[in-house]
């Protein structure tokens, strides 16, 4: 089973640098780790340094690796999606990335199985300049699971989803991770999607890795009014599971 660790992982544009020192315990398999914070903490850098489209200090050690599988698979949130392509095309090009253009049978019931799995069949041959933004997000998550990434780091993949698919997604991801053992980090705004279906969280905010492990555990009252200046508390719903009631600013 694949195994993600950041030992003393910086990263800095240019000269300047926007974190350094962040270490991390194995991040394994077969659970969702969110990655939260406020605005501008660095979490989208973070997520780039780890794919390697940043360069920096420190070690991003991926183990474990199984054959036909890519280590590591980025999804940024501005997707920048090629309106000239079609749904379907754009998720095959995917798909080959660096493996060869010739298209074999298995390619394309991959495809047509993410297409299903995500409800966007119907959209395969629209043109993805015809999408709207919550269209072109599931798109995107196509195009990142049909490279069979070991590792996925997703940021903000349901910013631009109504309620009701945010939480197909989640479900789904939740799903996949268990059932093909990958690691899935998630950028994540709603801290009550993150208690809902994330096994361990981990938190950045000023440059700075402030806390990392399970969930429960991470998110506190405490840390709520020091990083993100609200007073709350965590109850449960009548259904057990765990809610953020934010009272009002700290």
């Amino acid at each position: 089973m694949v195994a993600l660790k950041l030992q003393d992982v910086g990263a800095r544009y240019g000269k300047t640098e926007v974190f350094d020192g962040i270490t991390t315990d194995w991040l394994k398999g077969g659970e969702l780790t969110a990655l939260i914070g406020p605005n501008a903490a660095g979490k989208s850098t973070l997520f780039k340094r780890i794919a390697g489209l940043l360069k920096g200090s420190g070690v991003v050690q991926v183990e474990d690796v199984r054959e036909g599988f890519r280590p590591i698979c980025y999804m940024p949130q501005d997707t920048g999606a090629n309106a000239v392509l079609t749904v379907y095309e754009s998720i095959l090009l995917s798909a080959k990335q660096g493996t060869g253009w010739r298209v074999a049978e298995h390619d394309l019931r991959e495809i047509d199985r993410l297409l299903s799995a995500l409800h966007i069949s119907d959209l395969a041959f629209r043109d993805l300049g015809a999408l709207s933004g919550g269209q072109r997000q599931l798109v995107a998550i196509a195009q990142a699971l049909v490279r069979r990434p070991e590792v996925l780091l997703m940021d903000e993949p349901t910013s631009a989803l109504d309620l009701f698919r945010q939480i197909e997604v989640l479900q789904f991801m939740k799903r996949l991770a268990a059932q093909d053992r990958i690691a899935v980090l998630i950028a994540l705004h709603d801290l009550n999607h993150a208690l809902r279906y994330c096994s361990n969280t981990m938190v950045i905010a000023g440059g700075e890795l402030i806390a990392s492990g399970p969930t429960l555990e991470v998110v506190t009252p405490e840390l709520l009014r020091s990083v993100y200046r609200v007073d709350a508390r965590i109850e449960c719903c009548t259904l057990g599971r765990p809610l953020v009631i934010v009272d009002g600013t700290a």
